[in-house]
């Protein structure tokens, strides 16, 4: 970073963001397979927490890369480099006292704890979608598990390039067995027990 570049600090603080929202900022970060439903669980708790008046905003990693990160490709340091500009983004919406909702498979570890490293403790939230790769393979929404069962992805996270289970996610939620009504019920709760929400 150049010398010449300061941090110019909001006139509005985060506590009195957080007032006016009757809510804190934070992140929550799902992780998980392609088609684990990572980002139907997300946008289904956005919706329940617009609802109740929160500030939230989904970041989703497809829609990330049609902009902010159209520039990476899929190898293990450009994944890195888009997880790096994600946790940058998801900390300067939380610390303006939004609730993020980080939706990303985001497949190695290191690449999540550096995530974590970017907000206060206990404002990051990991939360672990859980869904075999034989249940996520025959989702398959977008035909993905397919093309790379073919040998026409390069990469692609569960068939040919490895994904690292959470060790120490905040919640675990069961995308294969539970309905998604049940998950974001879990979620609201595991808010609300952290006093993140009323």
């Amino acid at each position: 970073m150049s010398q010449d570049v300061y941090w110019h600090e909001s006139v509005i603080s985060r506590n009195d963001r957080e007032e006016r929202n009757g809510h804190k900022g934070c992140v929550m970060w799902f992780t998980g397979l392609s088609a684990s439903g990572k980002s139907t669980t997300a946008h289904a708790l956005e919706a329940a927490l617009f609802e109740k008046g929160c500030n939230v905003v989904v970041l989703d990693g497809d829609n990330v890369r049609h902009g902010l990160c159209a520039d990476l490709s899929f190898s293990a340091e450009d994944r890195h480099e888009n997880l790096r500009r994600i946790g940058e983004m998801a900390k300067l919406f939380s610390e303006r006292g939004a609730i993020v909702l980080a939706a990303f498979i985001s497949p190695y570890r290191s690449d999540r704890e550096l995530a974590r490293s970017k907000v206060p403790h206990g404002d990051f939230l990991e939360i672990y979608c859980q869904c075999s790769v034989e249940t996520c393979a025959e989702r398959d929404p977008k035909g993905l598990y397919k093309r790379a069962l073919a040998g026409e992805i390069d990469n692609f996270t569960g068939v040919s390039a490895p994904y690292e289970e959470p060790l120490r996610a905040e919640i675990i939620i069961d995308t294969a067995g539970n309905p998604l009504e049940e998950n974001v019920d879990t979620l609201l709760d595991e808010l609300r027990h952290r006093s993140l929400i009323s």
